[in-house]
């Protein structure tokens, strides 16, 4: 390729990027759409597991039944059409006991429309998503959040191990990615990083996620179980057990998460959905375009 031939191909790549921009402003400005596209989805085959936290007294381990979970996390693209589906989880009309202020808050209302994601941001992890907004997405899609239990088994697995929590070269990759400062700016597509032994691709490397888990893990600062509070969720971001010194990034993981609350929101927190296996994924309602009844609240 010559100089002049890069020269314009490396030009029209924002003159691509506007025209990507302007099909989600025009989608904003549409009418809603129907159902929900399935996404795609592996399965867990599920196991005895040693969690970090919330064995019963008496026992170290849980049983993980068999579940599936979404290859990838939701992108902007896939939340957005989400919106236009529901338009009461748009920016601007969430109800503030839901969602915080800062919620979707990267979106842009450029041309006037309704908050949407910018080309660039189309296939990156969707964030600054509440754990309502989020579990009224997976809900929809004939799904919830993953547990916490689901999440770190999943999450425990290498590229070529079902259960990778004591290899020392995995560790030092989740440590080395645990130690960077986040920039929303340097976050990423979905879909580059390797899948891991079940197929489930960037559970440690783009963005913390939420899980289903409201109050399982949450203690006071005593160390003790703590009163429930209706409000309180959890958050997995690489929930590897901690039973050595090498662990102790993930104690600092479970204080953060322990700290969240529902209608809280971060450019460095997205999600995923789960699936138990009579759903296997997909639009909720067994696929039908009406959309399902989305609670308010979940006791």
């Amino acid at each position: 390729m010559t100089v002049s031939g890069a020269h314009s191909k490396q030009a029209g790549r924002p003159a691509r990027r506007r025209l990507v921009t302007m099909l989600f402003a025009a989608l904003a400005a549409a009418a809603p759409l129907g159902a929900a596209a399935a996404r795609d989805s592996v399965l867990i085959p599920g196991g005895e597991f040693v969690p970090l936290f919330g064995a019963a007294a008496g026992s170290t381990t849980v049983h993980v039944a068999p579940f599936r979970i979404d290859v990838d996390p939701v992108t902007n693209a896939e939340f957005f059409a989400f919106t236009l589906a529901h338009t009461e989880w748009t920016p601007g009309r969430v109800d503030t006991r839901l969602a915080n202020r800062q919620y979707l808050s990267h979106w842009t209302t450029a041309g006037g429309a309704a908050p949407h994601p910018t080309a660039e941001q189309g296939d990156r992890p969707v964030t600054n998503i509440s754990w309502h907004a989020a579990d009224a997405f997976c809900q929809y899609q004939g799904g919830l959040l993953p547990s916490v239990f689901q999440w770190e088994f999943a999450a425990a697995a290498s590229r070529t191990s079902p259960d990778a929590r004591k290899d020392p070269a995995v560790i030092g990759q989740i440590l080395a990615w645990y130690s960077r400062p986040f920039r929303p700016e340097d976050l990423q597509s979905v879909g580059r990083g390797p899948a891991n032994f079940y197929g489930v691709r960037d559970l440690h490397r783009l963005v913390w996620e939420w899980t289903d888990d409201f109050d399982s893990l949450r203690f006071t600062g005593a160390g003790d179980r703590g009163e429930a509070d209706a409000g309180a969720r959890i958050c997995g971001a690489g929930a590897f057990g901690a039973q050595g010194v090498e662990d102790y990034a993930a104690f600092m993981r479970f204080a953060l998460r322990s700290s969240l609350q529902s209608e809280y929101t971060a450019a460095s927190l997205g999600f995923r959905c789960a699936y138990g296996l009579a759903t296997q994924g997909g639009p909720a309602d067994g696929g039908s375009a009406g959309a399902p009844t989305l609670p308010a609240f979940r006791r």
